[in-house]
């Protein structure tokens, strides 16, 4: 009897729909996937690393060649003194001059003028003669007053005859000097060496000049009897 009072009961209810709990969420819509941009994300990352790479393999791909560090005049060479290393990327189709090699290059003498900053390479050095043709190499000794304080290689000078001939009789006679005319209107200097290392400077220089060889007999006469000045003259630097 109990059970047909409840049933009976239940019936009379109305019959809702059925809420949802309070905990649960509604379902969402499936995420769309985009399969072109993973993979535009991926080869990115495939070509950043191959950069990578690649930059580290440039990086170690080089050489250490010379580079002067002073200009070097045509027949002088290149020593510890006038050369630096540096880095630079190799290539083939370059004949460096590699720095081990700054020994063996010591005995070779520039072709012509090598300026300052520039990164050698072998086709600059013979292991002959290096003087131009026609040209003669005479050196000249000079005391203070014979030669321009600023002297250096690669300057064009002129040339003079400075010695002086006595007049008259005894030795009470006048001097005079030699023609005003330079021996060589356009000598170039192509080394310079004096005694700037010695404790007492005494101000003699030494010089090679370069000389067409029909002056050259003229300058060596007037050098060995110590009667050489040179003065600068346009052209220099050239």
């Amino acid at each position: 009897m109990k059970i047909q009072e409840r049933t009976g009961a239940g019936a009379g209810r109305s019959a809702g729909p059925a809420q949802p709990s309070a905990g649960d969420r509604l379902p969402t819509a499936p995420r769309e996937r985009k399969p072109a941009l993973a993979a535009l994300a991926v080869l990115l990352i495939l070509l950043g690393a191959l950069g990578a790479t690649m930059l580290v393999l440039q990086a170690g791909d080089r050489i250490e060649v010379i580079k002067v560090t002073d200009d070097i005049q045509a027949g002088e060479s290149v020593n510890s003194s006038n050369a630096t290393s540096v880095l630079v990327a190799a290539d083939d189709s370059i004949n460096y001059v590699k720095w081990d090699q700054l020994d063996s290059l010591k005995s070779y003498k520039a072709r012509s003028t090598i300026y300052k900053g520039t990164v050698v390479i072998g086709d600059m050095f013979t292991k002959g003669s290096s003087l131009p043709a026609g040209k003669a190499a005479v050196g000249v000794a000079l005391k203070e007053g014979q030669y321009p304080a600023d002297i250096k290689p690669g300057d064009v000078v002129a040339v003079y005859n400075v010695a002086t001939t006595s007049s008259g009789s005894g030795n009470t006679g006048a001097t005079s000097t030699s023609s005003g005319t330079p021996i060589v209107d356009n000598a170039k200097v192509a080394t310079k060496s004096d005694n700037s290392d010695a404790t007492i400077s005494t101000g003699n220089l030494s010089l090679t000049l370069l000389v067409n060889q029909d002056d050259a007999a003229a300058v060596a006469r007037a050098a060995s009897a110590g009667a050489v000045a040179i003065v600068h003259v346009p052209g220099n630097g050239n």
